[in-house]
């Protein structure tokens, strides 16, 4: 890996929650599908991917990657206290 690609690397704290603002569209899927390893590989199987309200074009992208997940047991929005149609809350499968 060469230093500018090392310096364009973006560390994202594997908590169970993902804050999508910030990202291009183009950068979420990669970034998505690393994520839901990694909360995986934790042991963090319930979780919380933050897309805004906004236009609803992070939420499409979002539900589209899930929809195709081999790991993902079950997603939607999230409930109104955390953060409505705003965020997707979403369950991993337990299998590696």
């Amino acid at each position: 890996m060469s230093s500018k690609e090392q310096e364009d690397l973006i560390s994202v704290p594997i908590t169970g929650t993902l804050d999508l603002h910030g990202f291009q569209p183009s950068e979420i899927k990669c970034l998505l599908i690393e994520y839901l390893f990694q909360c995986q590989q934790k042991g963090i199987y319930n979780g919380r991917i933050i897309h805004g309200k906004g236009m609803g074009t992070l939420r499409e992208i979002v539900h589209s990657i899930l929809k195709k997940h081999k790991q993902i047991k079950d997603f939607g929005l999230s409930a109104s206290e955390a953060g409505g149609w705003g965020s997707t809350s979403f369950t991993l499968t337990t299998e590696k």
